[in-house]
This record gives C-alpha cells, sequence and structure tokens, in this order.
C-alpha cells in the first residue's frame, strides 16, 4: 500500500521526508509528492513515476527551508496514476495538505457534498475530500478538525496532514490502516511503517484503532476520534533498516501473506452502495449488456489461471451462465467462438500481462465484452477493457503471488454475485448473505495463520523430498493446483496437482513409500458426496505407502484417522474454502523453500510481470 512520511524537528523537512520515501520504496508505488510547511506558507511538490521523478522535480524548483513536513508514495486506488492524483492534496485555500492510506468508502456521497457547495474539486482521489472536510471545520486547532473529520469517514485510512497557520504540529488518524509514531530527541515522527524513520530513531508507538496523534518536536498526544485522552503501544525496533522493510519477518513473501486479511478485507471495502446494492469500480456495461450476455470466458496465466478455475465453479453457480477458462498464451490461436453476448474476464496482477493482454485485445476484435480483475489502477489491460473490478492487495514484491491470487478470489466472487443480482438469478437478500460471508474472511484467514506454524516444522521435514502431489475436488482442485505451482516455483521441485477422481486413471501410479501427498478435503456440509469419496482416496493412497498431508475443516473427524499430518481450517462455505485452505499450501512452499536454502523473494528464472509472450 501507500508510504508515509510525517516530520516535525530541527532538520530539513524535506530530506528527511524524502529520505523515509526512499525507505519506503519496497512498498510500490506510482507517484510521489511532498509538503513542506516554510516561513511563506505551503511548499507542495509532486510527481507521477518513481521518486527519481520527485527528485528532479525538486531540483528544479527547490522547497525553501522548513522543518514540518509530510511526504507519501502513492499506490493508486480512485483515480489513475497522474500528476493531479499525486499525494498530498491541499484545500481551497491551498493551507492544509493531507497524504492518506486506504480507502473512504462514502467518499462519492462526501464529494457530492462538496460539489453542491460549491467547492472545486481537482482531482480523482477520495483523499481530496478529506483536505477540504478539514478546511471547513478548521478554526485554529488541525487535530481537533481531524477528529471532526475522521468522525464522518467510512473505510479502512491512515491519514496525516499539516496546516501552514500550525507550523510546528504534524497530524495523524488510523482506522483499519497502520500508522506508527517515531520518538525521536527534539523531533518526532509519523510512518506507515518504521522504515520511514528507522535511520533516526528505533523507539516507536503504535497508534491503536481509531485514534489521532498530534506531534510537535517536544512532544506527542494520542486521542480517540471523540477527543479522549489515549495512548499507543510503545516499542524498540530491533530490526536494521532491511528487515523494517520486511516488517521484522525474514522474506517478503511471508510478509504479504500475513498481510493476507487485510488484503482481502480492503478488497471487500465500498462495494455496497447506500441502496445495499453491489458495484463494481469502473462499469462501462449498461444492465441490458450484461442481461445480454450468453457465455463468459476468463483468460488468465499461472496463479491468476487458478482463481479463474474458482470463478467458473461461483459464476456457473450463482448465475447459471456457462463458462470456460483459457490459458491465456493459448486463447487467441485455437480460433475460439466470439460473440457480442459473450464476456471475458481477464485477470492479471500487474495488468501488464502481455499474454493476457493480446488475449483481450483478440475478444475485442471479435466483438466480446472485456472485464478486467486487476491490483494495479490505470495499466493497460484495465484501460483497455469495457469493466474492472479492482483488488486491493497492494504492492507483492516477492515474485510468486500469494495475497494477489487471495484477493482475485475475492474479486472473481463479486463479480459472479453482481451478475447475479443484475441478471435477476439471485435474490436480494441471498445476495447479502453471501457479502456478509466474505466479511467474515479476514478473521478465517487470520484464524489460519494464528495455527499455522507446525506446517512450517513439516516443511523443514521435507527437504529431501523428490516430488509432492496435490488432490482436491471441487474448488479444491483449483486449490491443489496453485499448491503444486508454489512449490515448483519457490523450491525448484517436481510437484503436480489433479482432481482426486483422476487418481485411479493414471496418477495412482506415482504413488510410492513416502511420497507426500497434500489433500485437500471438500467441506462435509457442501457436497457429502464429495468428501466422503475424497476420503477413500486418502485411504488409497495411504495404502500404498504415501505420505498423507490433509487440509480439513475444524470440526471433520472422518479424516484423522488417514492422515499423517492433518491441517486444520476454519468452516466457511465450500465455494469460499480456496481462501482459506490455501493459505497452509503458501506457507508450506515458503518454509521448504528457505529450509533448501533457495531465493524465496526472486527465485530462478521468473518475474513478477511476464510482458512478452
Amino acid at each position: 500500500m501507500c508510504g508515509i512520511v510525517g516530520y516535525v524537528g530541527e532538520q530539513s523537512a524535506v530530506d528527511v521526508v524524502v529520505e523515509g520515501l526512499r525507505r519506503l520504496e519496497y512498498r510500490g508505488y506510482d507517484s510521489a509528492g511532498v509538503a513542506v510547511v516554510t516561513a511563506e506558507a505551503l511548499s507542495v511538490r509532486r510527481k507521477a513515476g518513481k521518486l527519481a521523478n520527485l527528485e528532479k522535480l525538486l531540483a528544479e524548483q527547490p522547497i525553501s527551508n522548513g522543518t514540518v513536513g509530510v511526504g507519501h508514495t502513492r499506490w493508486a486506488t480512485h483515480g489513475p496514476p497522474t500528476d493531479k492524483n499525486a499525494h498530498p492534496h491541499l484545500d481551497v485555500t491551498d493551507r492544509i495538505a493531507v497524504v492518506h492510506n486506504g480507502i473512504i468508502e462514502n467518499f462519492a456521497s462526501l464529494r457530492r457534498e462538496l460539489e453542491v457547495d460549491g467547492v472545486p474539486l481537482t482531482s480523482d482521489t477520495d483523499t481530496e475530500v478529506v483536505a477540504h472536510l478539514l478546511g471547513q471545520v478548521f478554526d485554529g486547532n488541525l487535530a481537533d478538525a481531524m477528529r471532526q473529520v475522521c468522525r464522518r469517514l467510512e473505510g479502512a485510512f491512515t491519514l496525516v496532514a499539516v496546516h501552514a497557520d500550525e507550523p510546528e504540529v504534524v497530524v495523524g488518524a488510523r482506522r483499519n490502516s497502520p500508522l506508527v509514531v517515531g520518538l525521536g530527541e527534539g523531533e518526532n515522527f509519523l510512518g506507515s511503517d518504521v522504515s520511514a524513520f528507522i535511520a533516526h530513531t528505533r523507539h516507536a508507538v503504535e497508534l491503536g484503532q481509531d485514534q489521532v496523534v498530534q506531534i510537535r518536536r517536544d512532544g506527542v498526544e494520542i486521542t480517540t476520534f471523540d477527543g479522549a485522552p489515549a495512548s499507543g503501544r510503545e516499542f524498540e525496533v530491533d530490526w536494521d533498516a532491511s528487515a523494517a522493510e520486511k516488517g521484522g519477518y525474514d522474506f517478503f513473501m511471508m510478509k504479504e501473506i500475513y498481510e493476507q486479511p487485510k488484503a482481502v478485507a480492503d478488497t471487500l471495502l465500498g462495494r455496497v452502495d447506500d441502496n445495499g446494492m453491489l458495484h463494481l469500480d469502473e462499469m462501462r456495461l449498461s444492465d441490458e449488456d450484461i442481461r445480454d450476455i450468453d457465455k463468459v470466458v476468463v483468460v488468465a496465466c499461472g496463479s491468476a489461471f487458478h482463481a479463474g478455475l474458482i470463478a467458473k465453479y461461483a459464476i456457473e453457480h450463482w448465475t447459471r451462465l456457462p463458462v470456460e477458462v483459457e490459458v491465456a498464451s493459448e486463447f487467441r490461436y485455437r480460433d475460439p467462438i466470439l460473440t457480442r453476448q459473450t464476456l471475458v474476464i481477464a485477470i492479471s496482477q500487474s495488468g501488464e500481462t502481455m499474454d493476457t493482454l493480446m488475449a483481450i485485445r483478440h475478444a475485442r476484435d471479435q466483438g466480446s465484452r472485456v472485464l478486467a480483475i486487476c491490483n494495479v489502477n490505470g495499466s493497460t489491460i484495465p484501460r483497455e477493457s469495457d469493466a474492472v473490478v479492482y483488488t486491493y492487495a497492494g504492492p507483492e514484491v516477492a515474485v510468486a503471488s500469494t495475497k494477489a491470487f487471495l484477493t482475485q478470489i475475492v474479486a472473481v466472487h463479486l463479480v459472479a454475485l453482481y451478475l447475479a443480482q443484475i441478471r435477476g438469478t439471485k435474490w436480494a437478500d441471498e445476495i447479502a448473505l453471501h457479502v456478509s460471508e466474505l466479511a467474515d474472511i479476514p478473521a478465517a484467514v487470520d484464524q489460519v495463520l494464528e495455527t499455522v506454524e507446525p506446517m512450517r516444522t513439516l516443511a523443514r521435514s521435507m527437504v529431501t523430498a523428490k516430488a509432492v502431489l496435490f488432490l482436491g475436488r471441487h474448488v479444491g482442485y483449483p486449490v491443489a493446483l496453485e499448491g503444486a505451482l508454489k512449490l515448483k516455483e519457490l523450491a525448484y521441485m517436481h510437484a503436480e496437482g489433479f482432481p482426486a477422481g483422476e487418481l485411479k486413471h493414471g496418477p495412482i501410479a506415482l504413488i510410492e513409500d513416502g511420497l507426500p501427498v497434500v489433500v485437500i478435503v471438500p467441506p462435509r456440509s457442501g457436497r457429502p458426496v464429495l468428501h466422503d469419496k475424497i476420503v477413500s482416496n486418502i485411504q488409497e493412497i495411504r495404502a500404498r505407502g504415501a505420505r498423507t498431508i490433509v487440509i480439513a475443516e475444524e470440526n471433520d473427524d472422518s479424516v484423522a484417522p488417514y492422515a499423517d499430518t492433518l491441517v486444520r481450517v476454519p468452516v466457511v462455505p465450500t465455494l469460499l474454502q480456496p481462501l482459506v485452505a490455501t493459505v497452509p499450501l503458501q506457507v508450506l512452499a515458503c518454509e521448504l523453500a528457505h529450509a533448501k536454502g533457495f531465493d524465496v523473494d526472486q527465485p530462478r528464472n521468473l518475474a513478477k510481470s511476464v510482458t512478452v509472450e
């Protein structure tokens, strides 16, 4: 997600802030900016692109000395990555500057309110709305203005602001999005994480939920949104700068695995309007267009392809539309049957995957409509599509996809429910129930992560294994494919995923004494017949000497006698099980690769975004 730095002290604010932004570059971003309180007023510089672009602008248009400032690296959510959408954002007086991480869910209604008041809005962002609201209520106390505004905001956000009329103060606020205070000598800091100020202090305070903080050179004051005195959690940072970037984890991949509950929650934010109806980010298809659809084709590569396989189950189940799932690199070469009534869903983390891009261009040439699911706002695939659902996973540094994959699964469920809503194949209360079930998933993923340590121990015991097989049924089959892909990518070992029912049609010949076989067991409450069949599969492979690693619901005792290792996951609806069952397999691959001595974050021969065919 976005990077935030705030500073008040005796040093040059622009130097401290830019240095902090540089340390936050690992998070990924598409624009950057700074605001410094000077003797004259506020000096603001912002630029799309990398930090080097901002530094070039600062060299051409220097900011006069100031010792209070804020900075930001933006990962676009509302509005494409352009100069005008870069942070900081100003109010109409140009005396308040705001930077923001997260999503303001009710920004559309607040924006309309400002427009009615005649406030000129110059960007596409939700952040600018906050700047204008602060300007309207400011009466000499920025912290009080921040408290008033935060009480009106819905969603997840970190906000940091400065005001030219309070030149010795930086104010921050947080709800469901991190903000940390750095405590120095004669200076204090704010950061989206400790790497923003690690070069200056290791003494930090983590803010609690719904808190506002005011920092000055000589002190820090924390209150609730209602103004009651509050305190954060003090701690000492015992990492170096490199480890701080990784949040204390050994690898970015493990950090990103643990960021998945928040990534899933962020992807669900703002999906229901004031009338209780689902809506997508950028919908340029009419309801009539959607009702005319007679077939859905999903195109994707790698992990995104596995998310597409899960989409098939959800869309067919909830809309009764036939769904085909295609490897994007093969799609246009087989002369697919596409018409104006075909909806092509393109899934790509980066939005620049060349195979997928060429597939959607072919689809559009045939007159088909295209809906993109993407993690990067303003990238090519969303720009060339008729509709977009953005996943708010934030930047993913590790090459092997984790949080981007889980948020793609969330997105395909949202698309399925949206199609059902428009086409009338589900009642409103049914859709509301399914959205509510999705909203419970972040807590379920958290629960998995709290109990995943035995998976690490298991991984270390598998270092000498030559191969691993993965079996699943129904939505467990794409999970098996994803688990196998992660081992191929990271541990450089032979791994294959199969539908469990195919075991007897050939793969059972691979079973030998000690071969690890991971089995994803379907929920008993979903399709009992599939559950019972896969239990029989486990018995078959165990009888032939396989080492069985079984992933099953926490209340499923029927599998325990046949599991050499039993991994429990929370009980969730059948279609949502991949969101919890995938997580232990991510940990398994990450830990096994580390145990083998391989580079977890940058495996050999692989790139994060494949931009060639």
